[in-house]
């Protein structure tokens, strides 16, 4: 074990717990924990929407993906997840910002009514399990290398949970916001350092992009066949569309100090997370060149460990604490961002359906002990799903919003004759047929993705519920005259 690099990790541990005590000072009210008091400027708003995503999965298991399968295989994240951060800041993020809702459950309350409200907030807050599981994964790995495995991933699960819980629970989004600043800061000049220094060990930029040419690498487009194009669109419309209706990007674009702020703050995360992305591709695609088939086993066998492995054997210990303080960057700011999420979400949108009456400071006090309950199950699950890839948890995780909030949100928001019973019956129809293509009850989920097919049964259930009701009284109201014929 290396004393002098654990000393470093334990002290920048120990700065983002000050930076959440600092921010807690700061907190008055509902508004502030959850969204900051609605006061953060510009370049605020770019890096806690760019630190949504880039959490475990865009440093480990993303590189792995692309040089197992190239750029097709990687289409839902980043592609996806940035798109979707665009997509935001173009379509929704000032509509929405006007409306002043703490939650983006909030919005379905106003627009539907209770019922689709408490529905969609639950399809959203069990969306998380996967998201922060992978986070905690990633912490508990991170810590079983830096220790040399004298800490087991268990343990270090339970300690890196720890270290994002407490300075989530005493500065809410506030203390997410600044700690997200200050730590994309260290990622992007962690991982360029380090892009440049795995560079020179593969002998250039050069042979590096040759072996990724040579393996065919940066194809995008799949096979010219239906369920390869169906399972290639499905891929990319999960996170592009399933992450629009999350309450950890409704955060960061209600954060902003005004809507023009918001909507330029997700379009630049957006595509900044996509470009920079290919940072940590490159960085294994220098792996590959470097250590050869010793790589590629870790790749398939073990993805999650090939990066940190390159690190510790074939780079000095300057580079490796410039590695894990990116790194523990990454899944940091992603962790407590979705921590923070879902708690917000079950306070505002189901706890206040069961305790009408709470005050703010009341509310206040069940968010912080809701985020304690929540890191404690989601700590259990990444416990209990110990061994599934990171990449999967998290792409697992947006198909239950895509097919059951995004067309209610997006109808919502753009259609005039959208009603409730539209998005009841769209909720049942997506979610329905979703499941239908479940591999334990169906095989049709081997030539047509599910997610896709409850897309669309999704949006014809939103047209056909607020449709046909609406007919049917028009007809009603408007009978069509009866032709009397004379005797």
């Amino acid at each position: 074990m290396n004393t002098t690099l654990v000393t470093f990790v334990v002290l920048y541990l120990m700065g983002t717990l000050a930076i959440g005590v600092w921010a807690g000072t700061r907190i008055k009210n509902t508004s502030d924990f959850a969204i900051a008091g609605r006061s953060l400027p510009l370049i605020m708003v770019v890096t806690t929407t760019f630190a949504t995503w880039f959490g475990a999965e865009t440093v480990m298991g993303i590189p792995a993906k692309f040089v197992q399968g190239g750029l097709s295989s990687v289409v839902e994240d980043p592609f996806g997840a940035g798109t979707c951060l665009i997509l935001v800041g173009l379509f929704f993020a000032t509509r929405l910002y006007k409306l002043n809702l703490l939650t983006i459950g909030d919005f379905y309350r106003r627009r539907y009514g209770k019922g689709v409200e408490v529905f969609c907030s639950v399809a959203i807050i069990l969306s998380y399990l996967g998201w922060v599981a992978a986070q905690i994964t990633a912490l508990g790995l991170v810590f079983s290398v830096l220790t040399n495995g004298a800490m087991s991933e268990t343990a270090g699960m339970i300690v890196g949970t720890l270290a994002v819980l407490i300075y989530v629970v005493v500065g809410g989004f506030l203390a997410v916001a600044w700690t997200d600043f200050i730590q994309m800061i260290v990622l992007v000049i962690g991982l360029s350092i380090i892009a440049f220094f795995a560079a020179d060990l593969a002998g250039g930029p050069s042979q590096v992009f040759a072996m990724v040419s040579n393996a065919n690498l940066w194809n995008f487009l799949p096979p010219p066949t239906f369920t390869d194009i169906a399972f290639f669109i499905a891929a990319g419309l999960t996170m592009m569309l399933g992450s629009i209706p999350q309450q950890d990007v409704f955060q960061r674009v209600m954060s902003a100090k005004n809507a023009p702020t918001a909507r330029s703050g997700a379009v630049i995360g957006g595509a900044s997370y996509i470009l920079f992305a290919f940072v940590p591709m490159f960085i294994v695609a220098c792996a590959i060149v470097v250590m050869g088939s010793a790589a590629l086993d870790l790749a398939k066998n073990d993805y999650q460990r090939l990066l940190p492995t390159f690190v510790m054997t074939r780079m000095p210990l300057v580079m490796q604490i410039l590695f894990f303080g990116a790194l523990l960057s990454a899944i940091k700011s992603t962790s407590s961002a979705t921590l923070l999420a879902p708690s917000t979400s079950f306070v505002e949108n189901i706890l206040r359906n069961l305790r009408p009456g709470m005050s703010d400071r009341q509310q206040l006090l069940a968010m912080r002990c809701t985020i304690v309950v929540f890191a404690a199950l989601v700590l259990g699950y990444a416990v209990g799903m110990k061994g599934t890839p990171i990449y999967d948890l998290v792409s697992a995780a947006y198909q239950v919003t895509l097919v059951g909030a995004f067309i209610p949100l997006l109808m919502g928001l753009y259609w005039k004759r959208a009603t409730t019973q539209g998005a009841i019956l769209s909720l049942v129809a997506g979610v329905g047929v979703w499941i239908l293509f479940f591999p334990q009850i169906t095989s049709w989920g081997t030539h047509f993705p599910g997610q896709l097919a409850g897309l669309i049964a999704a949006f014809i259930g939103m047209l056909l519920g607020s449709l046909v009701p609406q007919m049917l009284e028009n007809h009603q109201e408007f009978p069509r005259p009866v032709k009397i014929v004379s005797a």
